[in-house]
């Protein structure tokens, strides 16, 4: 493993940097707001500020790597996203916090670009997926990480403000030190969402309906730990529970789409995640037992935006799947930017309990629509000639998909064509690739 990571270490040490700082004040920025009095629906409508910075950076990204090139815009976006971190602490006002996320969003969305794309083109093919495995980890595991940094100092200080800043700052130090070639800009064709619905529907019900839950598990679960009576310190273990629960489940469920009917698989997890966050609304809000249910929940609802975009692949033909992957990221995006202020407004007036029904709905929706599919006949579009194997993912950019290897190991596609499959779709391409 280690020569895989020697080439790409300074790649990987910028971006576990930058997550651990942008990881910390997701959860410090909606604990601060509980304490400072703003409402549940405020907050969300700050949490959704950042995802929809994602959308601002969607589109500006590429012509400022242009313009000035991987290393100009890092730096640019990197100064720009610590000195927000510090102004979050300096003007403590919801408004100004909205339009601070929108910005961070906007930033950070162009800084996984930078990353993900010189990834791709420092890596080999063959040993994109492995190196893809390695990334995955490095992302889920200093977000789990960055949430224990909480327990240094209350929220209602400066310290962990400034603490996030220079996390991000620094993140700068080993990506302009790089020697590394600087790769060139690819275009991304659009794909028509009319066709990305008739295509696999029951992937665009996953990946939009999960990007709702998602957006207010990152929002608002702070204050939902908060509202119940957790300190600081709960809240951290709460989310990296949570975190973790996710990145441990999220493979295997996607080795066991790989032999069933993927529609099949998303309706199960999902109707496994309504039925977890049903049990911590009716049972009592112990710590340990929230932890542990929380865990689960996390395990099934982080699963279900890969398995969506493996069911899109099994459908798509190879030129496709950038483009096509793109579309349903960006779907997923428009759900995370308005989950926390529905979830957020919910809270408000049914009190924080409100946050489990709201995962509940948005997850009982995804396994309702795909049982119903699964009950329709067959048309030509669900047909398809192989299946594609499944890949955990990131939720960044569109750039990750690039990431994966082109085609899947023989034995995997040999798994995934084998008479254990329930006569699902099957189709060629490969994996899912964001998160």
């Amino acid at each position: 493993m280690l020569p895989l990571i020697v080439p790409v270490g300074s790649l990987l040490l910028g971006v576990s940097l930058l997550l651990f700082g942008s990881g910390l004040l997701n959860t410090l920025l909606a604990l601060r707001g509980g304490m400072e009095g703003y409402s549940d629906s405020l907050i969300g409508y700050i949490s959704s500020g950042y995802f929809a910075g994602f959308f601002v950076g969607f589109y500006i990204g590429l012509p400022i790597l242009r313009r000035i090139g991987h290393i100009r815009a890092f730096a640019l976006c990197a100064a720009i996203a610590a000195a927000v971190v510090l102004l979050h602490s300096l003007l403590v006002n919801p408004v100004a916090w909205i339009l601070l996320r929108i910005v961070t969003g906007a930033v950070l969305v162009i800084l996984y670009t930078i990353i993900e794309s010189w990834l791709n083109n420092q890596t080999p093919p063959q040993q994109r997926g492995q190196v893809f495995a390695i990334y995955m980890a490095v992302n889920l595991g200093s977000l789990a990480l960055a949430q224990q940094l909480l327990q240094l100092d209350s929220p209602a200080n400066f310290t962990l403000f400034a603490l996030a800043a220079m996390l991000v700052c620094i993140s700068l130090v080993p990506i302009t030190w790089t020697r590394l070639a600087q790769p060139s800009v690819a275009e991304v064709k659009r794909f028509s969402l009319r066709k990305l619905v008739k295509l696999a529907p029951v992937a665009v019900a996953g990946g939009a309906l999960s990007g709702i839950a998602m957006g207010a598990f990152w929002g608002l679960t702070p204050v939902f730990g908060q509202r119940i009576g957790f300190d600081s310190g709960q809240v951290a273990m709460l989310m990296s529970a949570t975190i973790i629960g996710g990145a441990i489940c999220q493979y295997p469920l996607g080795r066991y789409s790989d032999r069933h009917d993927r529609r099949r698989v998303l309706g199960i997890t999902a109707a496994a995640g309504a039925a977890v966050a049903l049990l911590l609304f009716l049972l009592p809000s112990s710590y340990w037992l929230v932890l542990l249910l929380m865990a689960i929940w996390g395990g099934a609802a982080f699963a279900i935006y890969p398995v969506s975009v493996a069911h899109l692949v099994d459908h798509l033909e190879t030129g496709d799947i950038l483009p096509a992957g793109s579309a349903l990221l960006l779907l997923h995006g428009m759900g995370a930017a308005a989950g926390p202020a529905i979830a957020g407004t919910l809270m408000e007036f049914t009190g924080p309990l409100a946050l489990l029904l709201f995962f509940m709905l948005a997850h009982a929706l995804i396994a309702a629509y795909a049982f119903y599919a699964l009950q329709r006949p067959q048309t030509q579009a669900d047909e398809i000639e192989s299946a594609a194997p499944f890949v955990p993912m990131v939720r960044t950019t569109p750039t990750a998909l690039e990431m994966l290897p082109e085609e899947g190991p023989e034995e995997d596609i040999d798994m995934a064509q084998s008479p254990e499959r329930d006569k699902p779709p099957e189709s060629p391409s490969s994996p899912d690739r964001y998160g």
